[in-house]
């Protein structure tokens, strides 16, 4: 596979950051006049009798705070996503006495490329996996797991370092760090959403237009909520793919392609790719959204239709065509 320049890819990244900002808020907000509406349905108990100049009034009231929530919650998180994504893996920072080696081969590629060299971190971990983080100078970091560092050879970590060091090139991190707080809020909301709807009809919602004979439509109002609470959770879930499918597989192959290029040494980095594919998996990696950040992904998927599902909206391409396309070069 052809690498693609690395301007073309980083204007693609910034393209895709920019989709991403628009078309999350354009989302959350129809989520939020739709619940409106849902719940003014559940307390008037007709889709008829619903007062739309109410649920707009309402809407507008909301509004200001709904997107004043969601921004303070984007800057901590867009500022804080060091600390969240090394709390996510179990990383900490790794100094340069302790494994100096590292430290030379990223140095060495960073000055190859003409980037700035990157904070570097460490898993403790005997299994094998890297990934690359961060969303500018001061956050830009490459993390390693010490089973990475023990089994691979010079060429070999340089390989994977040169992968890691082409997303932060690409500017793949911080889309990947904007679709991650994204992601977190959608289906945090969703989560409150989904309760609230369940609250209303368990407890009661202060109906304000409900007649008094509902009590005989109690089960089949359970059953609406049941469905009403799914539709709201398939909602977020499907920002989650969106998202997913604007996070393209291709990014990886690029990335391959930079690294390749960028140690000298296309085999190193298949040979590479081979070991880790047989021992990636990382127990404590429990966040679908932070393994999307790993050279490979380090969980361990069941076999079957789940697998089958899971490879259709999967951010990663099987790790066997990536070593073929290195093997091409």
């Amino acid at each position: 596979m052809r690498y693609v320049g690395i301007y073309t890819q980083q204007a693609s990244n910034n393209t895709k950051s920019m989709m991403l900002l628009v078309l999350f808020p354009s989302i959350l907000l129809g989520l939020v006049y739709a619940f409106i509406a849902i719940m003014d349905w559940m307390n008037v108990g007709n889709l008829s009798l619903i007062d739309w100049q109410y649920v707009t009034g309402t809407f507008l009231t909301a509004l200001p705070f709904v997107l004043g929530g969601v921004a303070i919650w984007f800057m901590i998180s867009y500022w804080g996503n060091t600390a969240m994504i090394r709390h996510a893996t179990g990383a900490r920072p790794l100094e340069r006495r302790e494994n100096p080696r590292v430290y030379n081969i990223v140095e060495n590629l960073t000055m190859a490329c003409g980037m700035d060299m990157p904070k570097v971190n460490v898993i403790d971990t005997p299994e094998l996996n890297a990934f690359a983080s961060g969303i500018d100078r001061d956050s830009y970091t490459v993390t390693v797991t010490t089973g990475i560092c023990d089994c691979l050879t010079d060429d070999e970590l340089a390989g994977v370092i040169g992968h890691e060091l082409t997303h932060i090139r690409n500017r793949d991190t911080r889309l990947l760090i904007v679709s991650i707080i994204f992601v977190g809020i959608m289906s945090t909301l969703s989560s409150l959403a989904v309760r609230m709807v369940w609250n209303t009809f368990v407890y009661g919602g202060g109906s304000r237009r409900r007649s008094s004979n509902n009590g005989k439509n109690n089960g089949a109002g359970i059953l609406v909520a049941l469905a009403v609470a799914a539709v709201l959770a398939a909602l977020g879930y499907l920002f989650t793919l969106l998202t997913r499918f604007a996070i393209s597989r291709k990014r990886e192959y690029m990335a391959d392609a930079g690294g390749a290029e960028l140690c000298g040494n296309p085999l190193a980095l298949a040979s590479a790719l081979r070991k880790i594919s047989a021992n990636p998996a990382l127990a404590d990696v429990k966040r679908q959204d932070v393994a999307q950040l790993f050279i490979i992904h380090p969980q361990k998927l069941t076999s079957g239709v789940t697998d089958f599902l899971s490879g259709m909206f999967s951010t990663h391409p099987k790790t066997e065509k990536r070593i073929a396309y290195l093997e091409q070069f």
